[in-house]
C-alpha cells in the first residue's frame, strides 16, 4: 500500500500479482467406493494438472485386511494417455491427434507384450467416415477396413483360418475375409435394424410411443425369437418384461422413481431363478459429483427361489471428496 503525501488525497493500493493458473496448488478429488458382493473398495485419486490441459489419477483396490492390489497410475490428456500398472510393471499408451482438417490418427500400445494397433479415420461427408486399423505388428494383409454412414456401417477384416491338408496331415493357416455390417433406418413408427457378423444374422424392430415400447429380434440361422416389452404407467412407474422364445427364459424389472435421487427397483430372473428388489440412493446412471452429498448408495436384496435361506443383502456405497 503506497501513503500519499497529502492526507486529503484517496489511498491507492496496489493489487497483489496473482500468480499463474499453473503454478497453483491443484485440487484433488477422492472417490471411493464399497461393494459388499466382493467385499472390496475401489478408490481413485485425480487431479487436474497444467491449467486442466491434463489429469493425474491414481487407482487402487483393497479388502477389508488393508491388502492393496490392482494399483495403477495413469495420465490422461487431450492427445496422449498412459496407463501404467505398478504390479505388473507395464504401461498402456494411446494417442490420436489430427494431421489434416477430417483426417485422424490413434494409436495404441501395449509396452511389455509389444503390441498395439494403428487407426486412421478419413471423414468422407457429413455423417459419412472411412477407417482403417492395422495391428503391429501385423500378421495379415489388409487393415480392418470399416466404412461408417448415417445408416449404419461395414466392415471387412482378414483373419487366420486352418486347414487341414489331405497329404501331410497338418494344419495350415491361411487367410479368410470376414464382414459384418449393421443397417437401421426407420420403419413406419419404430426403427429397423439389421445386424450380420459371423455367419450370424439379427433382424430387430424397435416400436416406442409414449408410453409403450415393444422389441421383438430374431437370430438367424438358428431362428431364436424373443421380444421385450416395456410399459410407463406415470412418470415415475415402468414395467419391463423380456422372453426368449428358444430357451424360455424370462425376466421382468418394476421401476419407480422419486425425482432423479432415488430409485426402487425389483425384479425375477428366471435363468437363476432368483428375486431381487433394491434401492437407489442417487442418479443410479449419473456420477457421484451430482449426487446429494455427493454420495450414491444402493441396497439389494436377493432372494433365491430354492433356497429362501440362502437370501442375501447387498451394499454398494460411492462417496466423492473434493480437497
Amino acid at each position: 500500500m503506497v501513503r500519499p503525501s497529502n492526507p486529503n488525497s484517496e489511498v491507492v493500493v496496489t493489487p497483489r500479482e496473482e500468480e499463474p493458473q499453473w503454478l497453483r496448488r491443484p485440487s484433488i478429488r477422492v472417490t471411493s467406493e464399497f461393494d459388499s458382493d466382493s467385499s472390496l473398495f475401489f478408490n481413485k485419486l485425480s487431479c487436474k494438472i497444467f491449467d486442466s490441459l491434463a489429469k493425474l489419477k491414481l487407482s487402487f483396490q483393497n479388502n477389508n485386511k488393508g491388502h492393496v492390489s490392482d494399483p495403477q497410475i495413469s495420465f490422461i490428456s487431450k492427445h496422449l494417455t498412459c496407463h501404467y500398472d505398478l504390479h505388473q510393471h507395464n504401461a498402456l499408451l494411446n494417442t490420436s491427434f489430427e494431421i489434416a482438417p477430417g483426417l485422424l490418427v490413434s494409436a495404441a500400445h501395449d509396452v511389455k507384450a509389444q503390441v498395439g494397433q494403428v487407426t486412421m479415420r478419413a471423414d468422407l461427408a457429413p455423417g459419412c467416415n472411412l477407417e482403417l486399423t492395422s495391428p503391429v505388428p501385423s500378421a495379415a494383409a489388409f487393415p480392418r477396413t470399416t466404412l461408417r454412414f448415417p445408416y449404419g456401417e461395414v466392415s471387412l477384416e482378414e483373419n487366420e483360418y486352418h486347414v487341414e491338408e489331405e497329404e501331410e496331415n497338418e494344419n495350415v493357416a491361411a487367410p479368410k475375409l470376414s464382414v459384418s455390417a449393421i443397417f437401421k433406418g426407420q420403419l413406419l413408427n419404430g426403427i429397423f435394424n439389421a445386424q450380420y457378423m459371423d455367419d450370424d444374422l439379427n433382424l430387430r424392430y424397435s416400436y416406442k410411443d409414449e408410453q409403450t415400447t415393444f422389441i421383438p429380434s430374431i437370430s438367424m440361422p438358428s431362428n431364436a425369437l424373443s421380444f421385450s416389452f416395456k410399459r410407463r404407467f406415470g412418470p415415475s412407474d415402468k414395467l419391463s418384461y423380456l422372453y426368449n422364445f428358444d430357451t424360455n427364459y424370462w425376466c421382468a424389472v418394476y421401476k419407480h422413481t422419486v425425482g432423479k435421487e432415488y430409485k426402487f427397483k425389483a425384479g425375477y430372473d428366471s435363468e437363476v431363478r432368483l428375486g431381487w428388489a433394491s434401492i437407489w440412493i442417487g442418479d443410479e446412471t449419473g456420477k457421484a459429483k451430482t449426487a446429494p452429498m455427493k454420495m450414491k448408495m444402493q441396497v439389494m436384496l436377493q432372494l433365491p427361489q430354492d433356497d429362501i435361506r440362502s437370501s442375501a443383502l447387498m451394499v454398494r456405497v460411492k462417496k466423492r471428496w473434493d480437497i
